[in-house]
């Protein structure tokens, strides 16, 4: 996290960008109101900063994501898609925008020309595991059958074991609210925390299905719910929160991309559990970096993550 990390802000805030300072720059351009020609200019941008990655599949899956869902209002992606039609990042990038806005609506409007951007840029770079990253969040959003969203899966994992989109991804499609029950989701998570490293990309899987079971629980209702704390006494959500913060937190620990999304992640479930003061050090190496999720499960994300950040420096 250091190389990317910027100056302490004045307080906390939503930061998509994570500590990513660079990224962080042309985001608050793209949001920017636009110019009589500056279309170009702000195609340049984003291609430059994909570029710079190189093959730090980490880093470059978390700046395709957010610069993505920051141009999915306007025309970018396809303006650039346009201008450069052999350019694999700019067929990534058009699939990834109508991905995000798919989401937004509940339906892609034409996911066969989003998934075809796909298989074309696997073609152009066929060691990139980002064109099966997009195709993969493609079927799930559509309800694809199981086995073509393994099939993509196992071409995503070749390519970068840990891909903390992909993972994410099959957590969710293999959730009862989609495509799977919650014994599928425990199988897929206890295959992850045998195999992957405690500090890999990955390493968040187990405490996101944790939240999620207790966002379910908690939606629910009834008695389930008013009990819903005890969820984080069971020996899984012990062990999980115990290896978080031994492993995360200590010099060294994450250093992957979304580092501080996890870490929002991790703080957040100490609260639910009832160890609000030993989240004390994640709150620390966060650095004010806010992310919308988990803490709008509680209400406006940026007055929940300051409400418990103080709790714990009392």
């Amino acid at each position: 996290m250091s190389l990317f990390r910027r100056t302490r802000a004045s307080g906390p805030s939503l930061r998509p960008e994570l500590d990513d300072v660079e990224l962080g720059r042309v985001r608050r351009q793209l949001k920017s109101p636009g110019l009589p020609g500056q279309s170009a200019i702000q195609v340049d941008q984003v291609e430059r900063l994909l570029r710079e990655t190189g093959t730090d599949w980490d880093r470059r899956a978390h700046r395709f994501a957010v610069l993505a869902e920051t141009t999915a209002p306007s025309s970018l992606a396809k303006n650039w898609r346009l201008r450069r039609p052999q350019n694999p990042d700019a067929q990534i990038f058009e699939a990834w925008v109508e991905l995000f806005r798919g989401r937004y609506a509940g339906r892609m409007e034409d996911p066969r020309a989003a998934a075809d951007n796909c298989y074309r840029a696997a073609e152009i770079s066929p060691e990139d595991p980002m064109p099966w990253v997009v195709l993969l969040g493609i079927l799930r959003l559509m309800g694809a059958q199981s086995r073509d969203v393994v099939a993509v899966w196992q071409e995503v994992t070749a390519r970068d074991p840990w891909n903390r989109e992909a993972h994410l991804q099959m957590l969710r499609y293999l959730s009862p609210e989609e495509c799977g029950s919650r014994s599928a989701q425990l199988n897929f998570v206890d295959t992850v925390r045998s195999s992957a490293p405690p500090t890999a990309p990955a390493a968040g899987v187990e405490l996101t299905a944790l939240v999620d079971e207790h966002a379910r629980t908690t939606a629910g209702g009834g008695v389930e719910a008013l009990l819903v704390r005890r969820q984080w006494t069971h020996g899984r959500a012990v062990s999980a929160l115990g290896t978080a913060l031994h492993e995360w937190t200590r010099p060294g620990g994450l250093d992957h991309a979304a580092a501080a999304a996890d870490l929002n992640l991790l703080a957040f479930a100490l609260i639910q559990a009832g160890r609000p003061r030993e989240s004390a050090d994640a709150f620390q190496l966060i650095d004010n970096a806010v992310t919308a999720w988990p803490w709008n499960l509680l209400g406006d994300p940026v007055q929940q993550f300051t409400y418990w950040q103080s709790r714990t420096a009392a």
